[in-house]
């Protein structure tokens, strides 16, 4: 379990591909010591788990199925990454309840400028649009925004200075891809009300 506040940059040293799936390296780019082995980490926002550590690296493998679900297919040496180690007990909640798990690939649509805040327009497949609401939350590349706008396909969000400094959203342009986890609560919800919904539509 994950909050959406990446703790910083790190860099993919290695992809070593193999079929339809692929063992990361990756360095830290801030001091991140102390690693377990066997403990999850947010590779922008996919829960992946550390299967050697050493000096500010480590590696962690990732499935067919995570490959298929998220933009980590196409990281290559020398990508950017954001990391976020996974919540405590005890710790702030800063961001929001993300889990990790990447419900599927957004693209940049377009970048406008707001003042010192940028707003991106992201477009992304039109089933999910459910379970994004406006002011609700969404995690992009691992990071906890807030939906400023949405609707069929589509949300923007506004990202303050802080928040281009300390992640890769900072890169971001018009045909870039990033991975995308709607908010778990709403799911749980919509599944929880399946039933009644099953029921409603055989009384019509």
């Amino acid at each position: 379990m994950f909050t959406g506040l990446v703790m910083g940059l790190g860099r993919v040293m290695a992809a070593d591909r193999r079929g339809d799936e692929t063992r990361f390296r990756i360095r830290a780019l801030f001091d991140l010591d102390k690693l377990v082995l066997g403990e999850s980490i947010a590779v922008n926002g996919a829960c992946l788990t550390v299967e050697t550590a050493g000096d500010r690296e480590f590696t962690a493998y990732a499935s067919a199925e995570t490959l298929s679900k998220s933009g980590l297919g196409k990281l290559k040496p020398g990508s950017e990454v954001n990391l976020e180690r996974a919540l405590a007990l005890g710790d702030r909640l800063g961001g929001h309840l993300v889990a990790g798990h990447v419900d599927c690939v957004a693209t940049v649509e377009s970048v406008t400028p707001m003042g010192q805040s940028v707003r991106y327009k992201v477009i992304y497949p039109e089933e999910f649009s459910v379970y994004v609401v406006p002011k609700g939350s969404v995690a992009l590349d691992g990071v906890s925004l807030t939906v400023n706008d949405c609707g069929p396909g589509f949300l923007t969000v506004n990202i303050i200075p802080s928040t281009q400094g300390a992640t890769t959203i900072a890169a971001w342009k018009p045909g870039v891809t990033v991975n995308m986890e709607t908010d778990m609560l709403g799911k749980y919800v919509r599944q929880m009300l399946v039933p009644w919904q099953d029921a409603s539509d055989k009384d019509k």
